[in-house]
């Protein structure tokens, strides 16, 4: 008898246990019901994933895409073929919720600077995640997005970034990093109240050589306070034409040489102070005959009498300060005009010069308004 009972209640545990398992499968299984519908809404309705699998701790998404809307340069705003998130499966009952990675490998990603320099990434994605929140039967939905949320680290491997950038020129100027690799680690949601650090790596590819970029440091999201350094290496000058050639309607006058910058920049309150170093290289520069051409706002004419002798380096220093809520203000501007006066200073360009440049520039215009009303 008492050997059947030991039995019996052997049964019961393992029918307990069994029960157990059936209920606790049957909560996960509504867990995973629930990410995968977040995850696709929160993708909203450019997005799209192919497969969303969901293991104990690790939900990985294949095959993701967010497409461009209408006015985007690019058709994809983002794609990637993995992004694997490793979940800490006890902070689901403890809170916060805790992600110890999210890892996003073999990706392409797009940025778009607007004419009036806001900068632009994962167009509609916010948007999305919050009219998620916003629906009827979502209280609970609004409560979760308002819980503390911890990432240690997101990562970005074996990838691409294109950048473009409406603020000069239209269609925008478009730079493509290759190779790109980036890390943000403590990222501390919703409120974003904490210091959250960054790092990128990539390369620049131009007609005659192919350059690298780093960036780093720290940055209070909320606020904006941060502490960057960011670096360009043996960048083709003519791979940042725009920013450094204006023209009008001319083919490029720079026919050679290549950029190494430093830019340390510090922002407190709103407020900018970036000490920095360009040094161009064998910088060549050709007449293309059009007065209308400018090289860092000299006359190109000027600019290459000035550097007959000075070909191999010419080193410009320079210092951006302003108030980042000024509408007036504009980091672009301000770094063209502090470079600007630091070309012609390194190359001994007197205002005589300039001037003599500005009066062809101005005869210019004249002929070509000439030619344009048949006088």
């Amino acid at each position: 008898m008492a050997g059947s009972g030991g039995r019996r209640g052997a049964l019961w545990a393992i029918g307990i246990v069994v029960a157990l398992i059936i209920v606790a499968g049957g909560g996960w299984l509504f867990v995973v019901h629930q990410m995968k519908e977040r995850i696709i809404e929160t993708l909203g309705p450019n997005g799209s994933v192919e497969e969303i699998d969901v293991g104990f701790g690790h939900v990985t998404l294949s095959r993701v895409r967010i497409r461009g809307p209408k006015d985007w340069p690019a058709s994809d705003a983002m794609r990637a073929e993995r992004i694997v998130l490793d979940v800490d499966m006890h902070s689901l009952i403890s809170k916060p919720i805790h992600l110890r990675s999210v890892s996003v490998d073999n990706y392409y990603l797009s940025f778009v600077r607007s004419a009036d320099g806001r900068m632009r990434i994962l167009p509609g994605l916010k948007e999305s995640a919050r009219e998620a929140d916003a629906r009827p039967d979502s209280r609970e939905r609004e409560k979760h997005a308002q819980e503390e949320k911890l990432i240690d680290r997101v990562s970005f491997e074996r990838g691409s970034m294109e950048f473009y950038d409406s603020s000069v020129q239209n269609p925008p100027y478009r730079v493509m990093i290759g190779d790109a690799r980036a890390t943000v680690d403590h990222l501390h949601l919703p409120a974003l109240t904490e210091r959250t650090d960054l790092s990128m790596t990539g390369s620049i590819k131009g007609p005659s050589h192919t350059g690298s970029v780093t960036f780093g440091g720290w940055m209070v999201i909320a606020t904006k306070d941060s502490q960057t350094r960011a670096t360009l290496r043996n960048v083709d000058v003519q791979s940042l034409d725009p920013y450094l050639l204006k023209k009008a309607g001319a083919k490029a006058a720079v026919t050679g040489g290549t950029i190494d910058m430093s830019v340390d920049a510090t922002v407190k309150d709103y407020r900018i102070h970036a000490p920095g170093t360009l040094t161009l290289n064998h910088l060549q520069i050709s007449d293309s005959g059009n007065p209308l051409d400018t090289f860092l706002s000299i006359p190109t004419k000027a600019a290459i009498a000035a550097l007959k002798d000075r070909k191999e380096q010419i080193k410009l220093d320079f210092v951006l300060d302003g108030d980042l809520r000024d509408p007036k203000f504009s980091l672009s501007e301000r770094l063209s005009k502090k470079l600007a006066a630091g070309f012609a200073k390194a190359l001994g360009v007197s205002a005589e010069g300039v001037a003599r440049g500005a009066g062809d520039t101005v005869r210019g215009i004249g002929n070509a308004l000439k030619n344009l009303l048949g006088q």
